[in-house]
């Protein structure tokens, strides 16, 4: 795919990623992509990443069932940046952290320390299989 060959990918071929949700503007999940993970989101209109722990592509939600819908992609300007505009679904719409949360970024720094500041809307051990 020539839009590939646009990216400037980095040392070991991965670009970062930002997933934001459509609707809300929130900015729920940040994550790496390869070419085949980028080629396969593509045809899918569903996010697959990179993941560096596994050290494999990753279908989002494949063992959660909380999948990413594609609804845009955009390259930043230096063309080294991706944002996805997702809407997250799954057995229980808008959770797209590992922990049961919203959003990845649920943490804020008050006063010195980092605080939880959203709900855990699902016991994580009831999400995963593994």
């Amino acid at each position: 795919m020539d839009c590939l060959d646009q990216i400037k990918w980095d040392d070991k071929g991965l670009v970062p990623v930002i997933a934001q949700e459509r609707d809300s503007g929130d900015v729920v999940m940040f994550a790496w992509m390869n070419r085949e993970a980028l080629a396969q989101t593509i045809a899918r209109g569903e996010a697959v990443y990179w993941s560096r722990s596994r050290n494999r592509l990753w279908h989002k939600g494949e063992e959660s069932g909380h999948v990413q819908k594609v609804h845009e992609l955009r390259l930043d300007c230096d063309n080294d940046v991706l944002l996805l505009r997702i809407t997250q679904q799954g057995h229980e719409p808008g959770i797209a952290c590992h922990t049961g949360r919203h959003s990845c970024f649920y943490q804020r720094l008050d006063e010195g320390r980092w605080m939880a500041v959203e709900p855990v809307l699902k016991d994580p051990a009831t999400m995963y299989s593994k």
